[in-house]
C-alpha cells in the first residue's frame, strides 16, 4: 500500500463515491524559503482512475492546486468488489498509485 494516498470506495444507492487524499507538496515554484531563495516546482499533472481496468477519469492539474490535494468522485455502475485504481504522476517524474476494492457504506 502506497502512503501517499489514502482511499475509501463506498457503494451509495445506485453509484460508489470515492474519496481520495494525497499527500504530496504541491510547491507552485514562487513560495520563497526562509532563506528568501524559490523554492522549486514540484506538484501532480496528471491524475486517472480506472474502474477494473477501464478509465473513469483523467484530471491535468497545475500549480493552483492545494497541497495534500483530495478528490471526490461519484461512479455508476460499479459493484461490491470491483477495484478503484487512482494513478497520479508529478511534474519531477515521481508516481504513486492505490488500488481499493468497492465496500458497501
Amino acid at each position: 500500500m502506497d502512503k501517499s494516498m489514502k482511499m475509501r470506495a463506498q457503494m451509495k444507492g445506485d453509484y460508489t463515491e470515492v474519496k481520495v487524499l494525497m499527500s504530496h507538496p504541491m510547491e507552485t515554484g514562487r513560495r520563497k524559503n526562509d532563506a528568501d531563495q524559490l523554492v522549486p516546482a514540484h506538484f501532480v499533472q496528471l491524475l486517472t482512475a480506472t474502474l477494473n481496468g477501464k478509465p473513469v477519469i483523467q484530471a491535468q492539474w497545475g500549480t493552483g492546486i492545494a497541497k495534500n490535494p483530495y478528490l471526490t468522485f461519484r461512479l455508476k455502475g460499479a459493484k461490491l468488489g470491483d477495484i478503484v485504481e487512482v494513478t497520479w504522476h508529478d511534474n519531477l517524474g515521481e508516481t504513486a498509485t492505490q488500488s481499493i476494492a468497492v465496500t458497501s457504506a
